[in-house]
């Protein structure tokens, strides 16, 4: 039998499979516009890893299938929670929403959530700060946050707080915001909120107090790990740009 036929066999094949397990989107079409290619990806990403069970091959396929097709979470999610609305399906598709951008529907999410008895949690109020943040309405993302920091004390989130130096900022409430820039800058885990902290001391024209501040993100950052600094390559580029300005 020529090679050609053979081949031609098994995307047939492939694409049988991937239509019977539900995956025929985007695999179906991709192994049809990208022949030979695209079956040796679906059997490498979708097939091996089932077969063997690797962890790494798992990984591999979510990530591949998340670029090609970057809604097919949100659509198993939004399916899920049609047929059993739970707390923690809701809140699974609104952080989803929140990776998509989606931010209306996610604060309509976390809406129902916070209005339900086990949905009074601190971690949704702040899912909603960020939806509205994402909203560019500033202003509401501080009053829940605020809301946030009375009824839950005790609660502690770097990215939270980090998120209500932003909104401060956004706002128009330079003062509060370089307050709260310099208290989550202590202790945030990465460089972001020392540079944004620069950044807006810069802004407000206290050049010199920048200049120390995003210097020393520099230097700190030389002496990390690799990664680290891949990482950080951003806010790396962004403490460069402003220092050269």
């Amino acid at each position: 039998m020529p090679l050609g036929l053979v081949l031609l066999l098994i995307e047939v094949v492939c694409i049988v499979h991937a239509a019977k397990t539900g995956r025929f989107m985007p695999w179906g079409l991709i192994i049809l516009f990208i022949p030979g290619l695209g079956m040796l990806a679906y059997v490498l990403i979708e097939l091996l890893p089932e077969w063997f069970g690797s962890a790494h091959g798992q990984h591999a396929r979510h990530k591949v299938v998340s670029t090609l097709d970057p809604g097919k979470r949100y659509r198993l999610l939004t399916d899920g929670l049609a047929v059993t609305d739970t707390i923690a399906n809701r809140a699974a598709l609104a952080e989803e929403c929140l990776a998509l951008g989606k931010f209306a529907e996610a604060e309509q999410h976390y809406d129902r959530i916070l209005a339900l008895p086990m949905g009074d949690d601190a971690v949704y109020a702040l899912g909603k700060a960020r939806a509205q943040f994402g909203l560019g309405d500033a202003q509401a993302a501080v009053a829940t946050l605020d809301d946030l920091r009375q009824r839950w004390p005790e609660y502690q989130s770097a990215d939270g707080h980090l998120l209500y130096a932003r909104a401060l900022e956004a706002a128009g409430r330079t003062d509060d915001a370089l307050y709260e820039y310099q208290a989550v800058a202590n202790y945030y885990p990465g460089a972001e909120a020392r540079v944004r902290y620069g950044l807006l001391l810069d802004k407000a024209g206290r050049s010199e107090e920048a200049r120390v501040i995003l210097a020393d993100v520099l230097t700190r950052l030389k002496r990390a790990p690799k990664y680290v600094r891949r990482r950080e390559a951003e806010w790396a580029a962004l403490a460069q740009k402003a220092l050269r300005s």
